[in-house]
């Protein structure tokens, strides 16, 4: 008996000295991924940086790749090139439509005002032109935050206070794609009919829409040539800014981590063209011509800046209106 205790007893004294790390990790002593040998191996490091792909149960392939390398280049040329092009191009148009309303001035209706006027858009209309509109000046507004608000907002906020800010933006910028998306599909439907090329379109354009020589006018439909680009500019690129940012909201839907990269550029560039042609649209809206602002404020125009700017329109709608009792 006394044998047998002494065996077992040189049995686990002999296991215990030929494995001391294992009985290390008894203590909480574990090995790292980082400390064995296929993990350190310059091979395998190698392998992984370039994109191998691992398992992971009950994951897609993609899943399994531990590090993405096109992640760093889409870092540095959303960074870099795009932020740098997008910037300059920002500043640059701004300065276009400065140097245009110094040289030009502001678009007055000759003559003055008539006093009369013109239902232009119905309240639908103008109620599908503010949700777009509107939608898209706050998309516009955080989604620039988000590409250089690090640069420029950021170093007179400070960290905390531009987080809070760029935080609370993301939420609505979220929020407005959505709002956006349903303004696009209303105006599409109300206006599309109306964008078409007709016969005025290429006197428009050689007659430079009025906007170069005063006292010129060219005639025009509802909508001219120029507001027809605008149109179809916002519709296009819209749905395409729609489209890569509902995959962005919704990770993985139309591609994996590779794709929603690539759509990401996409999605900032073509926001910055939009951008770009709303700056125009908002001069000529605005401060940029007498009378224009009230079409879609209160849906009427002076009949003087219509047959100035639409004077084929006011004629179909003259045609139409009841004659006044003689």
């Amino acid at each position: 008996m006394s044998r047998t205790i002494l065996a077992v007893l040189m049995l686990v004294l002999g296991l215990g000295m030929a494995q001391p790390s294992q009985a290390a990790s008894y203590d909480g002593d574990v090995t790292s991924a980082a400390q064995s040998d296929r993990i350190t191996e310059p091979d395998s490091w190698r392998a992984i940086r370039q994109g191998e792909t691992g398992y992971i149960g009950g994951q897609p392939a993609a899943r399994g790749v531990l590090i993405q390398s096109e992640g760093e280049i889409w870092r540095n040329f959303r960074n870099g090139k795009l932020a740098v092009y997008a910037g300059w191009a920002l500043i640059g148009v701004t300065l276009a439509i400065a140097a245009f309303y110094v040289i030009r001035g502001k678009i007055m209706m000759e003559g003055g005002p008539s006093g009369q006027t013109i239902l232009r858009f119905t309240k639908v209309e103008r109620i599908g032109h503010w949700l777009t509109a509107g939608s898209f000046l706050v998309l516009a507004a955080t989604g620039l935050n988000i590409l250089f608000g690090r640069w420029i907002i950021e170093p007179w906020l400070g960290k905390t206070l531009f987080s809070w800010i760029t935080w609370a933006g993301k939420w609505l910028h979220n929020i407005a794609g959505f709002v956006f998306i349903a303004g696009l599909v209303m105006i599409f439907f109300l206006w599309a009919r109306d964008n078409l090329w007709d016969r005025y379109d290429w006197g428009w354009i050689k007659g430079g829409g009025g906007l170069l020589k005063k006292g010129v006018h060219p005639p025009a439909a509802k909508f001219n040539f120029g507001q027809k680009t605008q149109f179809w500019m916002v519709i296009l690129v819209g749905a395409l800014v729609s489209s890569t940012g509902l995959n962005l909201l919704f990770p993985f839907t139309m591609g994996d981590i590779h794709a929603m990269q690539v759509m990401h550029l996409i999605h900032a560039a073509l926001a910055v063209v939009m951008v770009l042609f709303i700056l125009g649209h908002i001069y000529i809206g605005t401060i940029g011509m007498e009378g224009a602002s009230t079409a879609v404020t209160t849906g009427y125009v002076d009949r003087e800046w219509a047959r100035a700017h639409h004077a084929a329109w006011v004629e179909d709608v003259e045609k139409k209106e009841p004659k006044a009792a003689e």
